[in-house]
């Protein structure tokens, strides 16, 4: 094993808190996207756009302002992608455990489960944008060339 380029060894403390640096990234994003959409609109921010199933829909001026906010935060987050996570092969593990923990969030919150086909809708495309950008991103700088020759060139 000792030919192989970049081995992975299993460091748990590492990939805990990258999840932990994930999900800050997840709601500190969010909570500006919704802020910077209520404060467009002059709406009061809320919790509840952040965790209710039930505020996400098409039919309501509200509602389509936090799923673009949401949209926009898949979009961030692949970046948090880029540079926390930095591997193209780990980016739909810690999108899925990123959405995972946001639906515990919603659950627990409302005190029941997500039942709204939109706010499936919705999160299925953001973790779909999530993953593939955070991916692409990844794997452009993980296919860059490496340069071999660091010392400079000689005249003999």
């Amino acid at each position: 094993m000792a030919g192989q380029f970049r081995s992975y060894v299993w460091d748990p403390l590492l990939i805990l808190s990258q999840i932990v640096l994930m999900q800050a990234v997840y709601y500190g994003s969010l909570g500006l996207w919704l802020a910077l959409v209520d404060g467009l609109v002059r709406s009061s921010p809320s919790l509840d756009q952040m965790f209710d199933a039930e505020i996400l829909g098409f039919s309501t001026p509200p509602g389509r302002l936090s799923m673009m906010s949401f949209v926009l935060n898949a979009l961030t987050c692949a970046l948090g992608l880029l540079y926390f996570i930095r591997r193209g092969k780990q980016c739909l593990d810690f999108t899925v455990t990123v959405h995972f923990f946001h639906l515990l969030g919603c659950w627990f919150y409302s005190s029941r489960f997500p039942s709204a086909l939109t706010w499936w809708l919705v999160q299925a495309v953001c973790i779909a944008l999530m993953a593939v950008i955070g991916e692409y991103l990844c794997m452009r700088t993980e296919l860059k060339e490496i340069p071999l020759n660091s010392a400079p060139k000689s005249n003999v």
